[in-house]
């Protein structure tokens, strides 16, 4: 049954590339720009088929990634114009028309034959138009992770609920004290926090408030168990001495230390659970974008924390991590699918548009440092850059995949 899931895992990672890669591909058609391949996956090809207009759309055995490859996007254009150039007219002229035709094969013969320009060159486009299809792929998945955050809030809802699962009086010799305490019971819903939503993805929860709010009252919106009933309660939040119930004595003692010291902490008196429930159509609608903003919010402050290195790379993974991880999550509840959407369409969002080489932000650096100075980087460089980063980036998801598995 497992299998099931790692398969599933695995088209959802490959529906995310291709969102992606769509996003180039779109942008490209719709700027005129010429492709040459559509390729989900890297390595040995499973499946390709050629278009009608030359185009070839394949799945490779690699999911790691994938790309929308466009004529002449490497660069290496440019040297052989310059090999062309040494040689005598009558050359050139044959050879250009040889260079210039597409053969088209369908059905095993040759239905068609395209010819291809020197505009046709990736680089040869307006850097604006190729800063606008290499930002495609970001702002499709961007917009993608906003349509599974909408579905997420409005079937699921997202950690947006407590249930209290348990009154603590042995917490607080000042139980008796606190008159909201005694209209909350066991498996009333916490709705609101001050008038809020609560909110995990931008930290508006009770562990936080307690930690801002210690010696002053809040407001709890909860729906009652019994009656579903739905009020307002305030709580006061202090520093309390914990209580521990004396059998003998019949009645709840200080608790003290291996020092004799009295323990405090700090506290509401009630324990509770995290839970969820889908919200409306309308609040679904107004909230999709800010939690995807969240999200975005949540991978840049890992990130942060891991340059930083507050965050170990064993708590990272690359692709077999996330497979890994998504099969056993969904093994134990379909619904977590939904949850993995939105995050992992935003990761990626946020992965590629990282200036680092290969990735599609390195590539918009570059060609902004062209249309600033008016003529580009040596194409033969910054090609090499690009390869080298690629190996990089396989060789550190290989890594932190290991990391993950054998730490």
């Amino acid at each position: 049954m497992i299998v099931l899931y790692i398969i599933l895992a695995i088209i959802l990672l490959m529906l995310m590339i291709t969102i992606h890669e769509l996003g180039h591909y779109i942008a490209g058609k719709l700027l005129k720009f010429r492709i040459n391949e559509f390729s989900v996956g890297f390595g040995k090809v499973l499946w390709q088929k050629v278009n009608e207009r030359g185009e070839k759309v394949s799945l490779r055995l690699l999911p790691l990634g994938g790309y929308c490859a466009f004529y002449g996007e490497d660069g290496s254009e440019d040297g052989e114009k310059d090999k062309k150039q040494k040689k005598d007219n009558n050359a050139i002229k044959d050879e250009k028309i040889q260079e210039n035709k597409v053969i088209v094969q369908k059905d095993g013969a040759d239905s068609e034959v395209k010819k291809v320009n020197e505009e046709d060159y990736f680089t040869s486009k307006a850097p604006w138009k190729r800063i606008i299809v290499l930002s495609a792929g970001v702002i499709f998945n961007f917009l993608s992770a906003i349509i599974f955050s909408f579905i997420l809030l409005v079937a699921f809802g997202y950690g947006n609920i407590y249930v209290v699962t348990d009154i603590n009086p042995n917490f607080s010799q000042e139980y008796s004290e606190n008159v909201g305490l005694n209209e909350i019971g066991k498996y009333d819903k916490i709705l609101k926090i001050d008038g809020k939503n609560i909110d995990y993805i931008w930290e508006s929860t009770l562990e936080n408030l307690v930690e801002m709010k210690n010696g002053n009252t809040y407001t709890l919106t909860i729906q009652k168990n019994e009656t579903n009933e739905i009020k307002d309660v305030e709580i006061f939040i202090q520093t309390n001495i914990v209580a521990e119930f004396d059998e003998e004595a019949g009645e709840y003692v200080n608790k003290t230390d291996d020092d004799g010291q009295l323990i405090n902490l700090t506290g509401i008196g009630f324990s509770v659970a995290i839970s969820s429930q889908p919200i409306s159509f309308i609040d679904a609608l107004s909230q999709c974008f800010t939690f995807t903003i969240g999200l975005v919010w949540l991978v840049l402050k890992s990130l942060w924390l891991l340059i930083t290195f507050q965050l170990p790379l064993s708590s990272l993974g690359g692709t077999l991590t996330v497979i890994s991880t998504v099969a056993t999550t969904v093994q134990q509840s379909i619904s977590a699918l939904f949850i993995y959407l939105p995050l992992i369409a935003a990761n990626l969002a946020v992965f590629n548009l990282l200036p680092f080489p290969a990735l599609d932000g390195s590539r918009i650096v570059f060609t902004t440092i062209e249309w600033i100075r008016k003529r580009p980087i040596n194409r033969e460089i910054e090609a090499i850059i690009h390869f080298v980063g690629l190996i990089i980036l396989f060789a550190f998801v290989i890594l932190i995949d290991l990391i993950h598995f054998l730490g």
